[in-house]
């Protein structure tokens, strides 16, 4: 089954174009926030500034509401073009830092970088539910959630080499020409966009609606709401990820092995999303997935490697099902005159909370044990999960009556 959905999503020309831009730029950009923060400890030996290099990608995902209005005001093909083709050209005036007086600049860019980012999200997000079947966007938003989790097997390693060769910008002109190329592939994407009509609001009013939107949908505002928290709970307990590997005895390099499995568990459910959010709803797989995660967060509490093996893989496979099942339900529960903004809006409420919290786990797990913080997170997270399941019992009563209405015996 799932082989057959993958060819399916394959052969539709549109979906293997996109698919195919992701794993370009997505390789380029894991790549580079890998670079970014070794150039700039090499340039300052500060761990604090290269730090900063994530907080600057991060800190535009704030202004989602705000940035995705554009994705909404513009035709969302050329927007993807011109998105793609400016970061090219803006990574190439990373050639003329080569020492910490040009800090500003690399920050500048790596800020632009992110809030392009949040615009070229919020387009392709709108331009994908017209493009591709809609019979297909579980599929393609699990494929996407793959081929972005594998990029980040791959390119960190692939750029860190890069860097010892070649410098930071060497990186910087491999991420510019993979902006180049996904340019390439978005021209070759069919889809009939008619042009926008022209606002009638303000902008902070035209913002606003997407947040209307999701408030007001019985749908959207759940799966958001515990997707926002599922990500700050994910910020705790990745804070802790140390703090698990001490309790184990190993060095902290162990961290990548445990960051590489809990990638291939992501991996994993990305190709099986398709199908498992058809056979269970938006809401049951988002809850199971929450539910998996909160378990594997608890027994992080047991300090044995096969545990934390195992808990990193249930991690990787749990923590994408919500995330998968928010983004499916505003694409096909959207108006397209608002998906823009509101695809920008939900992204900020999914992934802004994952900050919060791992600023809450930094500080907490200086003042507590991990193991029994880390029992007591997953109890809690796994409480999250239950008002889904309560709701998505009550959507299957509902559409059992109606059923049995329109069939009267």
């Amino acid at each position: 089954m799932t082989t057959w959905t993958v060819r399916r999503v394959l052969r539709d020309r549109n979906a293997g174009l996109y698919l195919a831009s992701v794993v370009v730029s997505g390789f380029g950009t894991s790549a580079l926030w890998l670079a970014s923060g070794i150039w700039v400890k090499e340039l300052t030996g500060s761990d604090g500034l290269a730090a900063l290099c994530l907080l600057a990608l991060w800190a535009p995902t704030l202004a989602g509401p705000l940035l995705g209005t554009l994705a909404d005001r513009v035709r969302r093909g050329p927007l993807l073009i011109g998105v793609n083709l400016l970061l090219a050209a803006l990574l190439l005036s990373l050639f003329t830092v080569d020492s910490a007086r040009g800090l500003w600049l690399l920050y500048t860019v790596l800020f632009a970088y992110g809030a392009a980012g949040v615009v070229h999200d919020a387009a392709e997000s709108a331009l994908v539910a017209a493009a591709v079947d809609p019979l297909l966007l579980g599929d393609f938003n699990g494929l996407r959630m793959t081929a972005t989790e594998g990029m980040k097997l791959v390119a960190p390693l692939a750029g860190a080499g890069l860097y010892a060769a070649y410098g930071g910008p060497g990186v910087a002109l491999l991420d510019a020409a993979t902006f180049v190329l996904a340019a390439g592939l978005y021209a070759g994407v069919r889809v009939h966009e008619s042009k926008p009509e022209p606002p009638t609001t303000g902008p902070w009013a035209r913002m606003a609606e997407g947040a209307r939107h999701l408030r007001a949908h019985p749908l959207l505002r759940p799966l958001v709401l515990a997707g926002g928290t599922t990500m700050l709970f994910a910020g705790l307990n990745g804070a802790l990820i140390y703090a698990v590997i001490d309790n184990l005895g190993h060095s902290p390099a162990y961290a990548g092995v445990l960051y590489a499995v809990q990638g291939a568990g992501s991996v994993v459910v990305g190709l099986l999303s398709g199908p498992a959010l058809r056979r269970l709803g938006e809401r049951r797989f988002a809850a199971y997935g929450i539910a998996v995660t909160a378990v594997a967060a608890g027994l992080r509490a047991v300090p044995s490697d096969v545990v934390a093996v195992v808990c990193s893989a249930a991690t990787g496979a749990g923590l994408p099902c919500v995330l998968i099942a928010a983004l499916t339900a505003v694409q096909r529960e959207t108006p397209d005159a608002l998906l823009g903004r509101t695809a920008a809006t939900a992204n900020t409420l999914l992934f802004a909370p994952n900050v919060a919290g791992l600023a809450a786990g930094a500080v907490l797990v200086e003042l507590l044990d991990q193991r029994p913080l880390s029992a007591v997170l997953g109890l809690v997270w796994l409480l999250t999960a239950l008002p889904l399941f309560q709701k998505a019992a009550s959507a299957s009563r509902t559409a059992s009556r109606s059923a049995s209405d329109a069939n009267p015996a």
